[in-house]
């Protein structure tokens, strides 16, 4: 029976990517499929509200930040940070290197901040819109902005998801981001030549100058602009409340729309919802965008998800896996059976926290060496659940940059990472 309800799940997901359907309607089924496993367990549909209920409200944060995320995407495009940015980029940047830039970039952004969200939210959206100022490939700029801001996720010192790993397999996390670090210096040198050589057969083109003209026309464009980017670095390096952080960037970003740019506040605050309109044809196709209505998707499958961690804990529905998990252990070795294993629970979950959780559970019999199961999860979980459309860790990033779900076939380093240490391990001799 587990089997089947499980099976019924995938074919679900797989119907709706088939189809190019919002897998959120897979979710909702989903949620329909383990409500009714519960049933069958002997649990109550009252207490299968309650858990799932539970389960919504430990990602209420996680919801107003996506909130914030689309409100910011709009004010950044109105008090001209955005205009700023790209204006700027496009005066300095080669198109035929674009793409290892975009890299680099988000390596950086991410490895200080410790934020995959929030530098696809910031770098991301720059490189995206600089990418269409210089024709370059947006499936290419969506890879690489997707491979920058999980090198950080993986192994920055700020990174929350490198303190849950720690947590969970009770390891030190200075420690660990030595080893981390080490690991990472092939896989970050073999991106870097892959996104050149990419670059190059982009072919680039050139940048188009009546393009550029323009946003120096429709904006006032000065140091001023600059300061909501600035705001989001600073305050996360300081490891203020993301909410905070978020806050502030938009309420100074429309302070600037206003003051700056001239716009009406009641034509703005709309499109804090509905994303941002310019009059001008040429800047339409880079600039219009952002706003809640764009993170509705993603919302949706956030909380979708939430719901099903309580029904699984009650039904114990993963844990009798555990004898197939073991067997597939002495095929492939642990390091590709928690890969695996790591990619199942992230499309069952479709929450990285939560796929990070059970993965330990779930293999802990497996690799018995607390160091040996941290590299395990920061180079399966952490990485492999950016792959998976549906799930909130590439979810969230692709509708906060408005790339195409195709840029995850471009994120080479989320490849790349795993596959090298699947090779380093198998030289342990496992």
């Amino acid at each position: 029976m587990d089997w089947l309800v499980l099976a019924l799940f995938i074919a679900c997901l797989i119907g709706c990517v088939l189809q190019g359907i919002s897998v959120v309607w897979a979710l909702a089924a989903g949620y329909v499929i383990f409500f009714a496993y519960g049933l069958y367990c002997h649990l109550t549909a009252g207490e299968l509200l309650r858990v799932s209920w539970r389960g919504l409200r430990t990602v209420r944060t996680i919801l107003v930040v996506m909130v914030l995320i689309g409100m910011l995407t709009t004010a950044w495009r109105a008090g001209g940070t955005l205009p700023m940015i790209v204006a700027l980029a496009g005066q300095v940047i080669r198109p035929d290197a674009f793409i290892v830039l975009a890299f680099i970039l988000n390596c950086l952004v991410s490895v200080l901040t410790g934020t995959s969200f929030g530098t696809v939210a910031t770098m991301g959206v720059i490189c995206m819109s600089v990418s269409q100022l210089l024709a370059v490939s947006p499936v290419l700029t969506g890879g690489a902005v997707m491979s920058g801001a999980f090198f950080g996720d993986r192994c920055s010192p700020l990174s929350t998801s490198a303190l849950l790993v720690a947590t969970v397999t009770r390891t030190n996390i200075f420690h660990n981001l030595v080893h981390m670090a080490r690991h990472a210096v092939v896989p970050f040198v073999l991106c870097c030549l892959i996104y050149t050589v990419l670059g190059w057969h982009q072919g680039g083109g050139t940048v188009n100058l009546v393009i550029q003209d323009l946003f120096w026309q429709y904006f006032d464009l000065n140091g001023l602009t600059l300061v909501p980017a600035l705001v989001i670095i600073a305050f996360s390096l300081f490891k203020i409340d993301v909410r905070k952080t978020l806050a502030v960037s938009i309420v100074i970003s429309l302070v600037l729309a206003v003051w700056l740019q001239g716009m009406d506040i009641g034509v703005l605050l709309p499109m804090l919802i509905s994303g941002y309109h310019i009059a001008s044809p040429e800047l339409a196709p880079m600039l219009n965008g952002g706003g809640i209505v764009t993170m509705v998707p993603s919302i949706a499958i956030i909380a979708l998800s939430a719901t099903y961690a309580g029904i699984f804990e009650r039904t114990d529905l993963l844990h009798r896996l555990r004898g197939c998990i073991t067997r597939l252990a002495k095929v492939l070795n642990p390091f590709g059976c928690i890969w695996v294993v790591s990619c199942f629970i992230s499309m069952i979950s479709c929450a990285q926290t939560l796929a990070v959780i059970l993965t330990n559970q779930l293999c802990r019999d497996v690799l018995p060496e607390k160091e040996d199961m941290m590299i395990a999860l920061e180079d399966t979980v952490i990485v492999s659940a950016a792959l998976i459309p549906w799930c909130i860790a590439a979810a969230v990033p692709l509708a906060t940059m408005e790339a195409p779900v195709l840029s995850l076939a471009a994120a080479v380093y989320l490849y790349i990472q795993p596959l090298y240490s699947w090779f380093t391990f198998g030289r342990k001799g496992w």
